[in-house]
């Protein structure tokens, strides 16, 4: 069913809170590095779309980050997910990488699994 209003429109399958660990998990298993990680979904992402100010942590840029414990292990519990939509593809399985923080635009907006206060807003590519 559609429906005009964005907020309450379903949300499909979750993988957003995963996305980071699941593809660590797989990068790791084929001999990927971390740096390659990052360039996969970082770098590159923010090139395609034209955002000059994401995609590195470097001066003039807008520091978002995570901060990740690659050697952690977690089993993925729907019961735990942030998502409004809790459905995952992932659900009983073992994955690597572990969120401790995240950082948008230099501020902390979650720490050990406690989210903040909603602090997002429209990115536009540049030019």
């Amino acid at each position: 069913l559609k429906t005009p209003d964005f907020a309450s429109a379903w949300g499909g399958i979750s993988s957003l809170q995963l996305g980071l660990p699941a593809i660590w998990t797989e990068a790791r298993r084929r001999g990927h590095t971390l740096d390659d990680v990052a360039r996969w979904m970082s770098t590159a992402p923010a090139e395609l779309a034209g955002l000059t100010r994401k995609g590195a942590i470097e001066a003039g840029r807008d520091a978002d980050f995570a901060i990740l414990d690659p050697d952690a292990a977690f089993t993925v519990d729907p019961a735990r997910l942030e998502h409004r939509n809790r459905v995952t593809a992932y659900a009983g399985r073992t994955l690597h990488g572990v969120v401790t923080s995240t950082w948008l635009r230099g501020q902390r907006i979650a720490d050990q699994g406690v989210i903040g206060e909603p602090t997002g807003q429209l990115l536009q590519r540049d030019g």
